[in-house]
């Protein structure tokens, strides 16, 4: 009995060591690197606009914060109805990046080694406005209007579309027509073949802001009608994309 007992236990002892050994040969196959050819594509597409957003920012100067911001809103009051009878709804009318700063002299010492503290001499308080506007063609004369009535710093513009889904798509066809292109060359120079995709993934880049009229806008100068350039927005994606490869 006990002989049997010793047998038994030897047995499983053996059986459990030999599943043991299958499963680490199976952990082993599993993180063996799986060969593959990894490349990237970009793709683009060009559309014109038929949306600007236009920074515009209020900055007023007095001896005391509550005189500058008493003249900046009051400005920026103006600026806001103006926008309103232009057309321009509210959905598309934004206030951003506010501030009230003090404004400091820094005296020059008398000897040396003696250093006086900056003193305040007054405060600035600027209020800026995000507009959206989907009239390019009133674009100039907006920004005319804005300076006229106290816009005064700001003035970047950034041309983009509202709806650019459709270009998006084009581009990202592009990309993954590049990126299979890439694969399959790769393929054939290393003399194996394309099996299934294993990954893939993109980025897209929309159009990025372009700076326009901002020395006009904060010099005062304003022409009868701002001469604006729309282009082209250019949207961008770049694709990876990894493919197994045949055995």
């Amino acid at each position: 009995m006990t002989i049997l007992a010793g047998v038994t236990r030897s047995a499983l002892v053996a059986a459990s060591l030999c599943v043991l050994g299958f499963q680490a040969a199976a952990q082993a196959s599993t993180n063996e690197p799986y060969p593959q050819i990894i490349v990237s594509g970009e793709g683009g597409a060009e559309v014109a606009p038929d949306m600007a957003v236009l920074q515009l920012t209020v900055s007023r100067e007095a001896e005391t914060a509550r005189a500058a911001l008493d003249a900046n809103s009051a400005a920026m009051t103006e600026v806001l109805k103006a926008l309103r009878d232009e057309g321009i709804a509210e959905r598309d009318l934004q206030t951003s990046n506010f501030s009230i700063q003090p404004r400091y002299s820094y005296p020059s010492p008398k000897a040396q080694g003696e250093h006086k503290p900056p003193r305040i001499v007054g405060y600035t308080v600027r209020n800026g406005l995000s507009v959206r506007i989907r009239d390019l063609a009133r674009l100039g004369a907006i920004m005319d209007k804005s300076v006229t009535l106290g816009v005064n710093e700001g003035g970047n513009i950034q041309f983009t579309n509202d709806d650019p889904t459709a270009v998006i798509e084009q581009a990202r066809t592009r990309a993954v027509q590049d990126a299979v292109a890439k694969a399959k060359t790769l393929a054939a120079a290393a003399g194996v073949r394309l099996g299934n995709v294993l990954e893939i993934s993109e980025q897209s880049y929309n159009p990025a802001p372009r700076p326009m009229m901002r020395a006009a806008m904060e010099m005062g100068v304003a022409a009868d009608a701002v001469p604006v350039a729309a282009g082209e927005s250019r949207y961008q994606v770049t694709v990876n994309m990894s493919y197994a490869i045949e055995q």
